[in-house]
């Protein structure tokens, strides 16, 4: 008998462990973390609310040598992420998110790693498995079960003016998305000429059209996670990405949508560009990064949703 039980436990920590493990099926095999992993603790939580209302144990992924980082969680005061987490919760059909932004979209890895994690969360029958890498599309194929099917649409180089067009605004309301992630800030940072009012009226010109072709979804804005300006022996960390952080933060705020300010999470002005270079996790341009820098950010953004998620299941939002 009490071999039976030792072989019973042994067999629910094995089938924890494969639960909880962030998964890749493309690309580079997800690093060794730092330190070990711990679920996600919520006041009031129970075995009954795991099972009854999917709760998700989620990973602490901020590495704790991170220099004045903050908490890692979405902002949303208005909850207009609710809509979304309902889909996810009720899961009846495809639930889709559409990713776009610029050159750290466009290298797939970081939003991958949120894709597949969604997946193991969700299910990952709502699209056939393709291979993903930098040469490929980062279209999903649906197969039109139900589950996560995570679009990711970057280009290199890209501000929201650069979407801010009408061809694609229209290919992003094709992929009918549920939630829309809008991940720009690092290039309008980068231009000597950036003006914080100008940004704003693009912001709002991108999410205006956004809105109009996509009535049903929600957004998430996020901010950029920081980079450095100049010829590589007169480096300086970019001055205006602070700014740029601020003014999406405050776009998001005032419209009454959902922001994760990635920048201030990992760091902000004083730290965000020495946590990167610290751990080795920006690339010698100082503005891309290594594989393990965009790992660390597309579990970061996995661990804000789910995190979001789970307080909307635990306080039994409508």
């Amino acid at each position: 008998m009490r071999r039976n039980n030792r072989y019973l436990g042994l067999s629910v920590v094995v089938m924890l462990l494969l639960l909880l493990s962030p998964c890749l099926y493309a690309q580079d095999v997800i690093p060794a973390l730092s330190r070990p992993l711990e679920p996600l603790r919520i006041p009031g939580e129970t075995k009954e609310m795991h099972r009854g209302m999917r709760l998700i144990a989620v990973p602490d992924s901020l590495p704790p040598t991170f220099a004045h980082s903050l908490d890692n969680v979405i902002e949303d005061e208005s909850r207009s992420l609710s809509p979304f987490f309902q889909k996810l919760n009720d899961m009846t059909g495809p639930v889709r998110i559409v990713h776009i932004g610029d050159s750290h979209v466009r290298g797939h890895l970081y939003p991958l790693i949120t894709r597949r994690c969604l997946e193991n969360d969700f299910g990952a029958e709502a699209v056939y498995p393709d291979t993903i890498s930098y040469r490929t599309g980062g279209l999903a194929r649906e197969t039109g079960g139900p589950g996560i099917v995570y679009h990711m649409l970057g280009i290199n180089g890209a501000t929201s003016v650069t979407f801010s067009d009408d061809e694609k605004v229209k290919k992003i309301a094709s992929l009918h998305p549920d939630l829309i992630i809008v991940s720009f800030g690092t290039n309008e940072a980068h231009s000597r000429r950036y003006l914080a009012q100008a940004h704003n009226q693009q912001i709002d010109r991108l999410l205006g059209m956004l809105k109009a072709a996509c009535p049903e979804a929600v957004f998430l804005l996020t901010t950029p996670p920081g980079a450095y300006v100049g010829r590589r022996r007169a480096r300086t960390i970019n001055p205006r990405t602070v700014t740029a952080a601020r003014i999406i933060k405050e776009y998001a705020q005032e419209h009454k949508m959902a922001v994760w300010d990635l920048y201030n999470i990992v760091g902000g002005k004083t730290d965000a560009c020495r946590n990167w270079t610290k751990h080795r996790m920006l690339r010698a341009d100082g503005i891309h990064f290594t594989p393990d820098g965009y790992r660390l950010q597309g579990n970061l953004l996995h661990q804000a949703l789910i995190k979001a998620y789970n307080e909307y299941v635990a306080t039994g939002l409508e």
